[in-house]
């Protein structure tokens, strides 16, 4: 069964993010609060996690669509092609914030993303997911988890969660109750902006 922690998004403990940290070090999967739903995560360089992350979602790895969750913008170019000014000032305003932005990867990819010409760039506006990168020191993989009711698409319990997903992965963070609202997400890749999915985040900042 996973660890359950108990985390304060007001003043995440770093005893608790370190415990967390850890897992993520040694190939595990957490289940963490982000400022929309909650994710399922791994570190980026680990292979062995990042294909277990795959083979719970029923897809492989090179055709996954996985974001990159990262602390700021300051180390975008290790995962992003060069971007315009255009594209930044759009980060910068929206960033932290309940958005997945769509961007040219880089060629500096880790391996099992080395064939993939876009990437899904987050970066929460939640203390506990930013700490945990922060600590860790480069982004985590993540993907939401989803519920197979139709109605409540997304589980927001913390406990309901660790009865689901405790078997699957290494650690569950209580952060308090999750939103049911999936980030919005939007194609910066080619000129224009492209909407893909409207979400948590507001389109007035376009």
């Amino acid at each position: 069964m996973a660890a359950f922690y108990r985390i304060y998004e007001e003043n995440p403990n770093p005893r608790e993010i370190s415990k967390v940290v850890n897992i993520l070090k040694s190939g595990g999967l957490i289940i963490y609060p982000t400022d929309t739903v909650y994710g399922l995560g791994c570190d980026i360089t680990n292979f062995k996690a990042l294909e277990r992350i795959a083979r719970i979602k029923g897809i492989k790895l090179e055709k996954a669509n996985f974001s990159f969750v990262c602390q700021d913008l300051s180390n975008l170019s290790d995962y992003v092609k060069q971007i315009d000014s255009v594209t930044f000032k759009i980060l910068k305003r929206a960033l932290p914030g309940p958005y997945t932005f769509i961007l040219p990867g880089a060629r500096t990819l880790p391996n099992p993303f080395k064939k993939k010409k876009t990437v899904g760039i987050r970066i929460p506006n939640n203390a506990i997911a930013l700490e945990i990168v922060k600590q860790l020191g480069n982004p985590i993989v993540s993907t939401s988890i989803r519920d197979e009711d139709e109605v409540l698409e997304y589980t927001t319990d913390p406990e309901l969660i660790l009865e689901k997903w405790g078997s699957l992965v290494d650690c569950v963070i209580d952060g308090g109750y999750g939103g049911n609202e999936a980030s919005t997400i939007i194609d910066l890749s080619e000129n224009d902006p492209i909407i893909v999915r409207e979400g948590k985040g507001s389109l007035e900042i376009f």
